[in-house]
């Protein structure tokens, strides 16, 4: 699996171009405001320009209750009380990837709060690969047409006055993205902080090593760069949840892939460690629900709508 849409050198090409719009964009500083969701341990971002109000929401999280089948709306209108009390205009609602811990609440904060909803174009990937574990009819599109806007690694568009790239970075899934808005990188399941490590690579579509090289094109990034994460699981000796590093901390210090540490190495640890990691607990559940755009599957005829759990397909 290649780490962009097309060669190696064309992919360095673009990170290259990703810095020199970071430096630009230094002087912008990106408002972000973080909700962690410790029920699944997701740091859920809303990223505004201070001078226009414009805003983009990151990773958002709808409530699951997995034993009752229950959705509520708690995380989500956490977001909308903080959107309306600082009077942000949403022109984004952003995925990182088709998240395998969490439902997204994207389409519940649209239809509040508006803006469009955009997530990389391989996400077709994972809808074709998914739909068939789920076996899924013609009738849903593996097109990517649920969303609003499919991102291409090297992408540009605007929160406002502030400038964002996006920066594909496949590896623990096929479809994973990072978006550098200002001086702000929003890396999603890429990389944790230092003392936890790196993603797991093994879920369908996952491949250790294209890990590897993503990583190390985001850590091409300005080293001061602030990097917000989607997740922490709190490393051993750390009593406290954190997601906020930078570039150069991680470069000095990440304990899976820190400078200096090759690549067939990494490859040889990480593929050892996810021998041994469960399934996430509501990986059915929110895959099914996250490569529709976060919607919930029609209801049937009797008005209930149903999730399917394939047996022994994972």
């Amino acid at each position: 699996m290649s780490v962009a849409c097309t060669t190696l050198d064309s992919a360095l090409g673009l990170a290259t171009q990703i810095v020199q719009d970071a430096n630009a964009s230094r002087g912008k500083r990106a408002i972000v405001h973080s909700l962690f969701d410790e029920a699944t341990f997701t740091a859920s971002y809303v990223v505004h320009d201070p001078e226009t109000l414009q805003a983009a929401i990151i990773d958002s999280v709808l409530d699951y209750d997995p034993a009752a089948g229950r959705t509520t709306h708690a995380s989500a209108d956490a977001i909308v009380a903080y959107v309306e009390a600082e009077g942000l205009t949403i022109a984004w609602v952003l995925e990182t990837h088709a998240h395998a811990d969490h439902m997204s609440a994207a389409p519940y904060l649209q239809g509040r709060l508006g803006g469009r909803l955009a997530i990389g174009r391989a996400i077709t990937t994972v809808q074709t690969v998914f739909g068939k574990i789920f076996n899924e009819g013609t009738a849903f599109a593996r097109d990517g047409s649920q969303f609003d806007r499919l991102f291409d690694d090297g992408d540009l568009f605007e929160i406002g006055s502030l400038r964002a790239s996006v920066l594909y970075v496949p590896g623990h899934t096929p479809a994973d993205l990072a978006y550098v808005i200002g001086d702000a990188v929003f890396c999603g399941d890429t990389i944790f902080m230092p003392d936890y490590g790196t993603a797991r690579a093994d879920f369908p579509g996952g491949d250790a090593r294209t890990l590897y090289r993503s990583i190390r094109r985001l850590l091409s990034l300005p080293r001061e760069a602030r990097l917000f994460l989607c997740h922490d699981y709190k490393a051993p000796g750390r009593d406290s949840f954190a997601w906020e590093t930078s570039i150069g901390v991680e470069r000095d210090a990440n304990v899976h892939v820190h400078d200096g540490v090759a690549e067939d190495a990494f490859v040889t640890m990480r593929t050892a460690r996810d021998r041994t990691l469960d399934m996430p607990r509501l990986i059915l559940p929110s895959v099914q629900v996250n490569m529709r755009g976060g919607r919930l599957p029609e209801p049937e005829a009797n008005g209930t709508r149903y999730l399917k759990i394939p047996i022994d397909a994972l």
